[in-house]
């Protein structure tokens, strides 16, 4: 199971503007997930993110929405976005077989979401680093969750390389120039 960016999307679920000050390990999440999804427009990989009843919650984390170009924003009621049937219509229609998913909190809405990828046939490979709850311990137990349901934990780095897939090419360069560079210094926190 490897990743292939023309199967590809990354999915960033809820990380909200509202919920993220209560969050352990939000700040890390929001870094992260805006990071791969520059890495994803540059190769012209879809970005999708979701929002859980912003009206209570608030709209997307703002330094998120501004390090992306055109991500598809999803306004949900389900804690499983694919339970949403236009969320669902979309993505059968995108042809995307391959979801690298991420976000808040990740014992709820990210969960849930994986679930219902794995139960619809999707591959599902967890971003762990950009997979947060309130409490560490429940982002570190959907984690173990997910795993033992069929998703595959992955790393940004990971995910941008497995995306590239050769070093000998002018994509390689730019991202490599734009972000895995600059990333080299910056130290990770795992669960």
């Amino acid at each position: 199971m490897r990743l292939k960016s023309e199967e590809s999307l990354l999915l960033i679920v809820d990380l909200q503007a509202g919920l993220l000050p209560v969050v352990a390990g939000g700040e890390q999440a929001v870094a992260e997930a805006a990071w791969l999804g520059g890495v994803a427009e540059t190769l012209s990989i879809p970005v999708w993110v979701t929002e859980q009843y912003p009206q209570g919650l608030g709209g997307s984390e703002p330094r998120l929405l501004e390090a992306l170009r055109e991500p598809r924003l999803w306004q949900k009621v389900h804690f499983n976005a694919h339970a949403e049937p236009d969320f669902a219509a979309a993505l059968a229609d995108s042809g995307r077989r391959q979801v690298v998913l991420c976000g808040s909190e990740a014992h709820i809405c990210v969960m849930q979401t994986g679930l219902g990828l794995l139960e619809a046939g999707y591959e599902v490979y967890w971003l762990s680093e950009a997979s947060v709850s309130r409490r560490a311990a429940e982002a570190q137990l959907a984690r173990e969750r997910m795993v033992r349901c069929g998703a595959v934990p992955v790393s940004a780095d990971m995910v941008a390389y497995e995306w590239l897939h050769r070093c000998d090419d002018e994509r390689f360069k730019d991202v490599h120039r734009r972000f895995l560079k600059p990333r080299s210094a910056r130290p990770l926190r795992f669960f």
